[in-house]
């Protein structure tokens, strides 16, 4: 035991450098806290620190005030009937894939879904058919192919797909493919829409019964301005009581929840940061021409241009950089240099070793932060220009 508090030392100095630079980092753009919600962050940063009024029922403590934001203003916020608080979007997907789907069923993702799509479907047993992609260069999501794939498993299995699902955006090109359509396409077919807002909600607006989604799920990490992990879970009320069935033996437990989710810090950081959330999705149209920006400057970088459907609709993107990579054959410190060339300059949120394509989010930036960027990018393609001739 003495050398194994000896060996933990280590972890009572933690600091964070990426604190200190431009964080181009798609992952962590939404997920920034409101200054209401740094304010408070010690007085609930303990363990279970909602708990002190509950009766055993999370979704019900009335102080702090979560009752109110749950079963009041997050429905309202996500165009749904009824809303829950999860650990995350995706056990938020998995909750509603396992409430209606038994091994063995067929359920329909686009082909750009996050892998937490799959692995929460591969958990429940159900088998996966996906709407395809258009490939290189703007792997767009035609919304026509869901009714042409729900055809051919009715065909193959004789059933309809027990569920759809479209990441909304895709978290690789942030391509917004038509939900409202393809909610159209499924409910002719009876088939539910489920809607991954990973990196929607919060970050602009969404409205899910505006969009013919049954049940939409959030991530309040990655875009809501929260503490992780936390998500939301919305639905309409024709699907509230099997979605958010009690438990046979514990009477208030909410089954597909585990009977409660976040306690702490991470479901305080959200109802805090709520108001900041509600505000900026006004400005919504701002972040998106600020991206717009950003990419056309990028592209004068020869060969530079961005994936995804253009002009882009999103403030995440994915861009190829043929020149980077050309370079990085050539550098002593090969694929790294990148990274370590925008650190220097102080930016952060490329991932170490990417030099041909990489992804990266400009959402809340200031026009200054981005123009540092962009003239950063520029600056190392001109300092290295002699390692590609």
């Amino acid at each position: 035991m003495e050398n194994l508090i000896q060996q933990s030392q280590k972890f009572k100095d933690l600091h964070r450098e990426a604190a200190k630079y431009i964080n181009l980092n798609p992952l962590q753009r939404g997920g920034i806290l409101s200054d209401a919600a740094r304010k408070i962050i010690n007085e609930w940063a303990d363990g279970y620190s909602v708990c002190d009024y509950c009766d055993g029922c999370l979704d019900l403590i009335k102080k702090p005030p979560v009752e109110d934001f749950v079963h009041d203003k997050l429905p309202k916020f996500l165009g749904t009937d009824a809303a829950r608080v999860t650990n995350g979007a995706r056990e938020g997907k998995f909750a509603v894939i396992h409430s209606l789907c038994e091994k063995g069923d067929t359920v329909l993702f686009d082909s750009n879904a996050h892998y937490s799509s799959f692995v929460a479907a591969e958990r429940v047993g159900a088998k996966v058919v996906t709407v395809p992609n258009s490939e290189y260069p703007e792997f767009k999501i035609d919304e026509d192919f869901y009714a042409e794939k729900i055809e051919e498993i009715k065909k193959e299995t004789k059933k309809y797909p027990k569920l759809a699902l479209l990441t909304y955006p895709d978290g690789n090109y942030g391509n917004l493919a038509d939900a409202k359509k393809v909610g159209n396409i499924c409910h002719g077919y009876l088939v539910h829409l489920l809607l991954n807002g990973a990196y929607s909600v919060g970050r602009m607006p969404v409205n899910a019964k505006k969009l013919n989604a049954d049940f939409v799920v959030g991530s309040g990490h990655k875009s809501m301005a929260a503490s992780g992990p936390v998500g939301v879970l919305g639905t309409t009320s024709e699907y509230e009581d099997i979605l958010f069935r009690k438990s046979a033996k514990h009477k208030i437990k909410e089954i597909e929840l585990l009977g409660c989710t976040s306690r702490g810090l991470p479901i305080i950081t959200l109802m805090a940061s709520f108001p900041h959330v509600l505000e900026r999705i006004k400005r919504w149209d701002s972040e998106v021409a600020n991206a717009r920006w950003f990419l056309n400057k990028m592209s004068e970088i020869p060969g530079t241009k961005p994936l995804g459907v253009q002009p882009t609709e999103h403030d995440l993107n994915f861009i190829e950089t043929p020149a980077f990579y050309e370079i990085s054959k050539k550098h002593k410190k090969r694929g790294y240099f990148l990274q370590k060339e925008l650190k220097a300059r102080g930016i952060v949120g490329i991932k170490p070793g990417l030099t041909k394509f990489f992804k990266l989010s400009t959402y809340l930036l200031t026009m200054d932060e981005i123009k540092t960027a962009a003239d950063a990018f520029y600056e190392i393609y001109e300092k290295y220009g002699d390692l590609l001739e």
